[in-house]
């Protein structure tokens, strides 16, 4: 799996960085930085959570 990333939706509110702060972080702009695109198993439960927790549907996970 893979993490897609619209920069145009996101509002860097920070909700994913909550749940997967190893994977997001809100940089001091205001942007979102993702620290790896690719969904290991171990994560993968916290990223589902980021991902339904974003208010924009900014984030989505596609199988690669």
């Amino acid at each position: 799996m893979q993490i897609i990333f619209d920069q145009d939706k996101c509002t860097g509110i920070g909700l994913c960085e909550s749940f997967a702060a190893e994977v997001f972080e809100i940089g001091d702009d205001g942007a979102l930085i993702i620290h790896g695109e690719a969904v290991t198993e171990e994560r993968r439960g916290a990223l589902m959570q980021a991902v339904d927790g974003c208010p924009t549907n900014a984030l989505r996970l596609v199988e690669s």
